[in-house]
């Protein structure tokens, strides 16, 4: 993209996070152009280097490791590290956590998602980095959060989407309770995160003091509540109501001749164009569906309206005449691949590509902030495992006898 530098140009992350939630928080990141330095397990890696399938077969030159059983490379490791450069670092060997406080001396910013007290056993708490960078922004993501009784509980994106609310709300009206098909609460926590170690970094250049950012997953997930939280606030229970919203309609998916279409058309002026267009107009004054609030009371009725006119086409046909004819906020349920790959992505540049060495182009699926006057984007592939031992200890001051002594030591890999 033109424009000046990336925002966050200068910026040294030092990120031992695992799987998704700190993964996606650094991404974001090193999207804006942050260096971020992915600290891993010698030989072993990410856990989300090797917690597919599927994999794919990878050539590799650069003598680099792949997984722990080189099966491999996970695409879904992929979707979280572009950008980022690996180092394998045993912490728990004899001088590890001395190799990473070596490079913390040059960072701006760490971020872990140990268990509460586990960052502080491996001397690498908070009061640990501080003394190697004392304006670093430190950020500590867990579960649950640091206090609380819930506190010292592990937790996952399932788990999460339980306790917050989120399979409570989710699935068919009177059916089981439903996980988001995405891992939502990792994803969200990542956001949440990125976002504070930004204002984070703001507040640093004002006052030259770092920060310690403590960030729970089930915090995380809360806000975004949102119209179920106001249904709580208001003394009434959320329900599971399939793709209906609790406070608009129409607001939701209705049966095609050959699949689904998803209606908003949520307010008086877009209900009447609806309407007209469909051809019932007398749903207009039926005193049933005469204002969102009555639709929003009847809408089980109006459901079986609407799906009985929309069945009558197909979701093309439909998508011409409301969305594209007269401007209506109507639209497909298209599958995975087809979000991915259809006319606007193709036309925005969502999806593109990154070149590796020695080996295939990795497909990426970029980001979607575009600035006028500063550059966005991912300039380098998902790192192989420990692709960047030597090129990130010579940064720091490391030689190539101090490096091999550390290979000796077990601190870093032989490759």
């Amino acid at each position: 993209m033109e424009g000046g530098e990336c925002l966050l140009e200068g910026i040294k992350v030092i990120d031992l996070t695992t799987f998704v939630t700190g993964g996606f928080a650094t991404l974001m990141l090193g999207f804006q152009g942050a260096d971020v330095i992915k600290v891993e397990k010698p030989n072993v890696g990410d856990d989300n280097r090797h917690s597919g399938p599927p994999f794919i077969e990878m050539e590799n030159k650069k003598g680099a490791g792949i997984t722990a059983s080189d099966r491999g490379e996970s695409p879904y490791f992929w979707t979280v590290n572009y950008g980022k450069r690996s180092v394998e670092i045993d912490l728990k060997a004899e001088g590890g956590v001395e190799v990473l406080y070596k490079l913390c001396d040059q960072a701006d910013v760490f971020i872990q998602n140990f268990r509460p007290g586990t960052a502080e056993r491996l001397g690498v708490g908070y009061e640990d980095i501080k003394k190697c960078r004392p304006d670093i922004v430190y950020c500590s993501i867990s579960a649950f959060g640091e206090s609380g009784p819930w506190s010292s509980r592990p937790g996952y994106d399932l788990l999460i989407q339980g306790t917050a609310g989120i399979m409570d709300v989710t699935g068919q009206v009177g059916g089981d309770p439903t996980k988001v098909g995405l891992p939502q609460t990792d994803l969200i926590t990542g956001m949440w995160a990125a976002f504070g170690i930004v204002c984070a970094l703001r507040r640093r250049e004002k006052t030259n003091e770092g920060e310690f950012i403590e960030l729970s997953m089930n915090d995380a997930a809360l806000p975004w509540l949102t119209k179920q939280a106001a249904k709580v606030f208001a003394g009434e229970i959320p329900t599971r109501m399939g793709t209906k919203d609790p406070v608009l309609s129409p607001y939701q998916s209705y049966r095609t001749q050959d699949g689904y279409l998803n209606v908003a058309c949520a307010n008086q002026k877009l209900w009447a164009e609806l309407c007209d267009s469909i051809e019932r107009v007398d749903l207009v004054e039926d005193v049933r569906f005469k204002q969102n609030a009555d639709r929003v009371e009847n809408v089980d009725e109006l459901e079986e309206i609407l799906n009985s006119v929309f069945e009558k086409k197909s979701t093309k046909e439909w998508v011409e005449l409301l969305a594209v004819e007269k401007q209506l906020p109507v639209g497909p349920l298209l599958s995975v691949r087809d979000a991915m790959y259809n006319e606007q992505t193709m036309a925005r540049g969502v999806i593109s590509e990154i070149a590796r060495e020695g080996s295939m182009s990795i497909p990426v699926i970029n980001h979607p902030l575009n600035y006028n006057n500063a550059e966005t984007g991912f300039r380098m592939p998902p790192p192989l495992l420990g692709e960047h031992n030597e090129e990130i200890l010579y940064e720091v001051g490391y030689t190539e006898s101090d490096i091999k002594l550390l290979q000796s030591r077990g601190i870093i890999p032989k490759r």
